[in-house]
């Protein structure tokens, strides 16, 4: 195929694309592309401490453009999100904290988890014990865990936070709920890759009623998710916490190949 032709192609779907040195190959175009993805992807995690400063419409508009290219089945495409800052986010961080502090039990609108067990809670427990141990925060101070565990419902005091929804309409159809995942995924990784910090939030939707009015998200739309987003904030220790991964053998196999 023409370089040019491929390069037009590109530029439709990703924006415009500046080639510095007219003296490149399409293979190193794909490549530097290419590494710059890698380069995201292992370089991103989980923000959980943000600066106070606001993030522009325009690159929320950047990044979202960005999730917006994810798979989904037969293009179905059933996301939808709600971009929350100022006044109605400040309200559902209000009406979290009540609830939650008043002991009324968590309302989702997708069915909720059991209790995790086996490696599942050992996984759990273990980025439990590495964030603790970054903020210094001890097994017997139960002032500190409870703050930590308040930060979540406040969306992590963050600027904005993107409430992730999806079609009513296929609540009963979990393909649904993984489409959305990967749209969601693809939001985290994009925004690292301009700067931004993120982390998926599900104790910012436990109180789902709190958020669906402090939105006003339409009724024909299942609250999912959220997305703490905003400028990381260096001097927030916990920001340093890399989760551990299990070992590709571990999660792999191979059929088919030869030894």
């Amino acid at each position: 195929m023409d370089e040019s032709l491929v390069l037009k192609i590109l530029a439709e779907r990703s924006g415009p694309i500046t080639i510095y040195d007219r003296s490149s190959t399409l293979d190193k175009c794909l490549w530097g592309r290419s590494m710059k993805l890698e380069k995201a992807m292992i370089e991103r995690r989980s923000i959980r401490g943000f600066k106070d400063e606001p993030i522009s419409k325009a690159l929320l508009e950047d990044v979202i453009a960005l999730a917006n290219r994810a798979p989904s089945s037969m293009n179905t495409q059933p996301w939808h999100l709600h971009v929350l800052t100022g006044k109605p986010l400040e309200a559902v961080r209000l009406g979290n904290t009540e609830r939650m502090l008043a002991g009324m039990a968590p309302v989702r609108e997708i069915e909720d988890y059991a209790a995790y067990e086996g490696e599942h809670r050992k996984r759990q427990i273990e980025i439990a014990v590495q964030l603790f141990e970054a903020m210094g925060i001890k097994r017997e101070d139960s002032e500190r865990r409870q703050d930590w565990v308040m930060r979540g419902f406040r969306q992590f005091d963050a600027p904005v936070s993107i409430v992730v929804c999806f079609d009513r309409s296929l609540l009963e159809n979990t393909i649904a709920h993984f489409d959305t995942g990967a749209m969601t995924y693809g939001l985290v990784l994009a925004a690292w890759s301009k700067g931004l910090g993120a982390v998926i939030n599900g104790q910012g939707i436990m109180q789902s009623p709190v958020v669906r009015e402090a939105a006003d998200i339409p009724k024909d739309q299942v609250i999912l998710t959220c997305v703490a987003l905003g400028w990381p904030d260096e001097e927030f220790v916990a920001n340093s916490v890399v989760s551990r991964r299990r070992p590709i053998e571990n999660v792999t196999r191979y059929v088919g190949f030869e030894e």
